[in-house]
């Protein structure tokens, strides 16, 4: 299945549609969402990608999230993206910015999000491989230590909203 991905201009603003494997192929820019799930403890979760993902395939990541479909407004898209990927559902997932991202890989526009969840955990087996929760300093600890071993985008766009605990609801936009 190819999925008819939300394309967005270089002001942030939705410009079309692409079926993923175009988005991908051509390296256009989109849409995404990046969701940090904190527990009620403060904890982060952080999971292993499977080695089938499409962009980063293997590496450790602590946002869940992916792309926006066409015609799909961010909130929706992550609260789909994050009881897909981890099966979390039934909490606020408060917005903390947006941001651009950009590499030889992908291009995109991110709508992040912060939540405390205490559910269980459900991993989407062609997305997940394993995962844990992690202190927010024992997470900084790996980044810095192994900085390859973490998906590029999630460092340098999520990072800085690790230390906060699930965020201050401060908008950190670079888009105007």
């Amino acid at each position: 299945m190819d999925e008819i991905v939300a394309l967005y201009d270089d002001a942030g603003r939705p410009s079309g549609a692409a079926p993923r494997s175009r988005v991908r192929a051509e390296n256009l820019r989109h849409g995404t969402t990046g969701i940090l799930v904190f527990d009620s403890a403060g904890r982060i979760y952080v999971h292993r990608r499977t080695p089938i993902k499409d962009v980063y395939p293997g590496l450790r990541d602590f946002c869940a999230g992916g792309v926006l479909l066409a015609g799909e407004e961010p909130d929706d898209g992550a609260a789909r993206e994050a009881f897909e990927e981890l099966g979390v559902h039934g909490v606020e997932l408060r917005p903390v910015g947006v941001r651009s991202y950009a590499d030889a890989r992908t291009r995109f526009l991110c709508f992040q999000y912060v939540c405390t969840y205490d559910g269980v955990v459900v991993h989407q087996p062609e997305e997940v491989e394993s995962g844990a929760w992690t202190t927010p300093a024992d997470l900084l600890a790996a980044v810095a230590a192994d900085p390859g071993d973490f998906v590029p985008d999630s460092v340098e766009l999520a990072l800085h909203l690790v230390s906060g605990g699930g965020g201050s609801g401060q908008d950190s936009s670079d888009e105007s």
